[in-house]
């Protein structure tokens, strides 16, 4: 991106959750998607990193943490090692202060903590606790290691995903953990919003598997309703057509959907092919679904012989529903991403800039913001236990005994 995009760092912006305090022990990805939508918006976000760091650090490209860098924005490091009872208690001094905690241990770890939610909300009784698990903290399966990758399996995404004669495909990004980091930051508010009106803290039980199947769609009803199983269909849908994925003449794709009956009429008269209208196999969309081969056939070798910026050109004039499959370069050149700053460039020691997601969502009044780069491991150490009147021989006496790493 060019420097016209270059955005700084705003330290001295305050959010909607100014004054909110998260302690957040997640690793990985779920909780710290979690975290960054509420730190994003103001809120004060601990990470409470064990001294290796927190996993998502070790996910580099090129030897940098860009996963660590993009994913920790806004967010303060305090590197304790939780084995030492000295390291628990600091937790426990710190609860008090804070309004939500989250956590992605396995189910009964936080216990053997000495940190249960009984014990957690006897020291602050408005305290909301999140606990991400891949299973749930109930249940069968609780105690399974519970990576996103087996969620999508189990959860039934991959079984629909892909094309009928190949493998079920899981995504190539880290779906069930992404989705389940965005329930979990509205969860958090919903369950904030409790406290600040009853005084009243609680528990959320923020399973990997619950989220996902939730967007799923109607997946068990329309089992139960016909029998039949969803199946992989590739980029058609079962539910209208046309919708797919066409090659355009430069090798290029685009992506088109008919999705309603007045745009599916648009496209054939567009492409000049209005007697389909009236034709029995396309005339609805019911008859359209059962001759969908038939009728990518057609549109496909329309699109064919044009590039994808012909298409995108020919069908938008058109008024017909269309969009480019763009990779990563195309993405970041899109006039319109750029105007909207879906992407910008924020000030990196080791690569100068860095081109990161911008806040999501966009809110008109109070808007978020990226105040802070991402910690360096412990970065915070000394502000932050100086809070709870550690001096600083106290400090350095749990450095050297390895409680207080980084920094």
């Amino acid at each position: 991106m060019s420097n016209l995009h270059a955005r700084d760092y705003q330290p001295d912006r305050r959010g909607t959750l100014d004054g909110i305090r998260v302690l957040d022990l997640s690793r990985l990805f779920a909780g710290n998607v979690l975290t960054q939508v509420l730190g994003d918006f103001g809120a004060e976000v601990i990470k409470i990193e064990p001294p290796e760091g927190d996993t998502l650090r070790a996910w580099k490209t090129e030897g940098i943490e860009t996963h660590w860098k993009i994913y920790a924005r806004n967010k303060k490091s305090l590197c304790l090692s939780l084995r030492d009872p000295r390291a628990i208690e600091i937790i426990r001094k710190l609860v008090p202060s804070a309004q939500i905690l989250v956590e992605s241990f396995r189910p009964g770890v936080l216990e053997k903590m000495g940190l249960s939610p009984d014990a957690l909300l006897a020291l602050n009784p408005s305290l909301v606790v999140v606990r991400i698990s891949g299973w749930g903290q109930n249940g069968p399966y609780a105690q399974r290691p519970g990576f996103g990758t087996v969620i999508e399996g189990v959860s039934g995404f991959a079984a629909i995903n892909g094309f009928a004669d190949r493998e079920p495909v899981l995504p190539p990004m880290y779906l069930a953990d992404g989705v389940a980091g965005l329930y979990g930051a509205s969860a958090a508010m919903i369950a904030l919003r409790e406290a600040e009106m009853r005084d009243r803290g609680q528990v959320i039980d923020l399973s990997l598997l619950d989220p996902l199947f939730a967007i799923l769609g109607p997946q068990a009803a329309n089992y139960r309703l016909t029998g039949k199983v969803k199946p992989r269909t590739g980029s058609r849908s079962t539910n209208s057509a046309p919708r797919n994925v066409y090659r355009c003449s430069d090798g290029h794709y685009v992506s088109l959907s008919g999705s309603i009956q007045k745009m599916t009429e648009r496209l054939f008269r567009a492409i000049g092919r209005a007697e389909l209208i009236d034709d029995p196999r396309f005339r609805t969309n019911s008859d359209r679904l059962r001759h969908a081969e038939e009728l990518d056939a057609i549109i496909g070798a329309f699109i064919g012989q044009r590039t994808q910026q012909e298409n995108v050109a020919f069908f938008e004039e058109a008024e017909v529903t269309i969009g480019p499959i763009y990779d990563t370069p195309q993405i970041m050149a899109d006039p319109h991403v750029i105007a909207r700053e879906v992407i910008a460039d924020y000030p990196d020691p080791e690569m100068g800039q860095i081109p990161m997601h911008h806040v999501v969502p966009r809110l008109a009044q109070t808007p978020g913001s990226i105040r802070t780069p991402a910690p360096a491991l412990g970065q915070h150490n000394r502000e932050l236990l100086a809070e709870i009147s550690i001096s600083p021989a106290a400090y350095d006496e749990l450095k050297l005994a390895g409680v207080i790493c980084g920094g």
